[in-house]
């Protein structure tokens, strides 16, 4: 039996929780045995009531206990990265300051990764795996269409992205350079695992979830942040036809840009040769934009001059094609309306190929990580509450 224990930092972001953390550590504190040491990082958040007071007992009382305070509040997203950052342990869990989850979960999820199995561990919390307090119907729906739209750029099959119960290795989260600061760390840090293709597991857990009354703090306004986090940290990765799909949006919008303008300029009496380039121009502009903020990661290849100067390419090019393809409907006969919103057409596949495969070229993602479990090695796993190790026996004796 080895007796090598490990250690696991738990990040504990805290705003507003005095109320709850005391016996949220408390019961953190118990799954801690001789094989399994504990590193706790509470991070208060700027918290107004007496969240800070009691996190600095907590500290002063057990040594296991790192206590860190922003003085101003920040967000979840801020809080963990401040955790992150200090962590030393083998392996890293988040752990929500409230009483929805339950740490006993921890040394199940625990397994794959000690075993040499897995990577990152997600604790489902629609999974089998323990009780369910049973709440919000419609929270439960939201989930399940943000879980399915991270999967579906993602290519992942998880059926709860948004569980705060995420153990990874120390070695893996720390590589990773999170930006969000509230609870769009979920679908982010989600699409940046997603992307290293490392090695993902799933288990059940138990979930004790809380009502708005008894503290809940997440609301409509992180879904929809939620969503744009999801398009945002994936979509630059994601297939060309995938893209191209969200596109259309982006490009009809430029589009009707595109259109609304030449319209105004040719009804006042500007000639095509003017009103055609100056309104390609101002729907260039909100195409890049758009682009930027939700399809394509900027500067993903160029610096900024480079970006700019291919990117300035690309219009004069589609600028070009768009005047040309302009006139030529007017002069056989079309319409305005129609030989614009025709020319607007062809310059959004054309826009799409000249931003997709020359202004913000992306690598693809590599393939997975590869299942590797060596024939002789120290398995650990966890049975009626302990931490039990045995060996692997080899195949070939």
């Amino acid at each position: 039996m080895s007796s090598c224990p490990c250690t696991l930092t738990i990040v504990v972001p805290c705003y507003n929780e005095e109320r709850t953390l005391e016996r949220c550590i408390s019961r953190v504190m118990a799954i801690q045995d001789n094989l399994l040491d504990l590193e706790i990082i509470i991070v208060d958040d700027g918290s107004t009531d007496g969240s800070a007071e009691v996190a600095q007992c907590l500290a002063a009382k057990y040594p296991q206990i790192v206590y860190c305070r922003h003085e101003r509040n920040q967000g979840k997203g801020a809080a963990l990265r401040t955790g992150f950052s200090k962590a030393t342990g083998d392996f890293v869990a988040v752990q929500d300051a409230d009483l929805e989850y339950d740490p006993q979960n921890l040394k199940k999820l625990l397994m794959p990764l000690i075993n040499g199995t897995a990577d990152v561990v997600f604790g489902s919390r629609f999974l089998a795996g323990g009780a369910h307090r049973v709440l919000y119907f419609w929270h439960s729906l939201g989930n399940a269409f943000l879980t399915l739209l991270s999967n579906m750029l993602t290519d992942l099959n998880l059926t709860d992205m948004e569980t705060c119960y995420k153990v990874f290795k120390r070695e893996i989260i720390q590589r990773i350079d999170l930006k969000e600061n509230r609870f769009g760390f979920e679908p982010e840090v989600v699409a940046k695992i997603a992307q290293m293709r490392v090695r993902i597991y799933e288990m059940g857990i138990s979930y004790y979830g809380r009502t708005y009354a008894e503290g809940k703090k997440i609301g409509m306004r992180d879904g929809w942040w939620a969503i744009y986090c999801i398009l945002k940290y994936n979509l630059y990765k994601a297939p060309w036809p995938v893209q191209f799909l969200f596109y259309i949006g982006i490009g009809g919008l430029s589009a009707g840009v595109n259109l609304a303008v030449f319209l105004i300029l040719y009804h006042t009496s500007v000639s095509v040769n003017y009103a055609a380039p100056t309104a390609f121009i101002v729907a260039a502009v909100v195409n890049y934009f758009l682009s930027i903020a939700i399809l394509f990661r900027h500067k993903a290849r160029w610096n900024s001059i480079g970006e700019v100067f291919m990117f300035l390419i690309v219009v004069c090019v589609v600028g070009s094609v768009d005047l040309f393809t302009t006139r030529f409907l007017i002069f056989i006969g079309l319409g305005a309306a129609c030989a614009k919103l025709s020319s607007s057409i062809i310059g959004l596949a054309l826009n799409f190929a000249g931003r997709r495969w020359m202004v913000f070229p992306e690598l693809s993602n590599p393939d997975w990580e590869p299942q590797d479990i060596p024939p002789k090695t120290a398995h650990i796993s966890y049975a009626a509450g302990s931490l039990i190790s045995s060996k692997l026996t080899d195949e070939s004796s």
